[in-house]
Order: C-alpha cells, then sequence, then structure tokens
C-alpha cells in the first residue's frame, strides 16, 4: 500500500512554519517570539480550527530543514507549494511581527525577511507598510 499525500502542508502550517523559521533564524529562539506566535495561532482568524499539536511538527520540520544545506530553500518551496498566494502578505505580516517581538531586529532576521519576501514575491511598498505597522504595534514607550 503506497500512501500519497498531495498536500503534506495545510496552509496554516505554512504560517506557522514561517513564523518559527523567522523566530529560528538568528539561532536564538525567544520567550516573546514563541508567545507572538502562540498568541497568532490563537487569536487569528485564519487558524481558526487549527490543530495546536501541529505546532511542534512544524517546528521539527523547520528545525530539520535548518540543519541541511538548502533547507531554507526546500522550506520556501514548500510554502509556496503549500500556501495559497492571497496569503502570501499575511505571512510576511506574522514574520514581520515575530521578528518584531523581542524589539531588535538582528542582520539574521532582517535577511530572512528579505528572503520572505523575494520567495513570496510581496511587493515592495506593500512590504513597507506591513513592516511600518510591525514597527508600530511593537514600540515601547
Amino acid at each position: 500500500m503506497t500512501e500519497q499525500i498531495q498536500h503534506p502542508l495545510t496552509p496554516q502550517d505554512c504560517l506557522v512554519a514561517v513564523m518559527i523559521a523567522v523566530s529560528a533564524s538568528d539561532e536564538n529562539i525567544r520567550i516573546s517570539e514563541l508567545v507572538k506566535i502562540e498568541v497568532a495561532v490563537n487569536n487569528l482568524p485564519v487558524f481558526a480550527g487549527y490543530d495546536l499539536d501541529r505546532m511542534r511538527v512544524m517546528s521539527q520540520t523547520v528545525f530539520d530543514l535548518f540543519s541541511v544545506e538548502d533547507g531554507l530553500d526546500a522550506l520556501f518551496g514548500l510554502v509556496r507549494d503549500n500556501l495559497p498566494a492571497r496569503l502570501f502578505e499575511t505571512a510576511y505580516a506574522l514574520a514581520c511581527d515575530v521578528a518584531a517581538a523581542d524589539g531588535t531586529l538582528d542582520e539574521s532576521e532582517l535577511r530572512i525577511l528579505e528572503e520572505i519576501r523575494y520567495e513570496l514575491n510581496v511587493d515592495r511598498l506593500h512590504a513597507a507598510a506591513i513592516e511600518r505597522g510591525a514597527r508600530a504595534r511593537h514600540l515601547t514607550a
């Protein structure tokens, strides 16, 4: 019996994977980033009905991909294959929120955000607006 999985990842899995990838990009996953991911998954309509146990699976998938050469390219291939284009900007917005969650953006986070913009073909003007919104939401007094 051969098992064929046409779409191994749901669109929600892809969004979670992008958020985890941003958090893991600097090799230091911060509590504030994990909280941001959890809050997004628990509260945003796009995650309605999402199985929270899948977050662990997606985390391991991202870590496994990051441990091999060309793993980031493979991750983006999975995301492009399984995330509807209408959610590409959503993925970028969630990525920006995770990157901004700890109040700083380091070089590795900036690089992965640039890569996400490119790989998901997010218009530069739209990306700037998304980035400005993330910055505004994460300012401290």
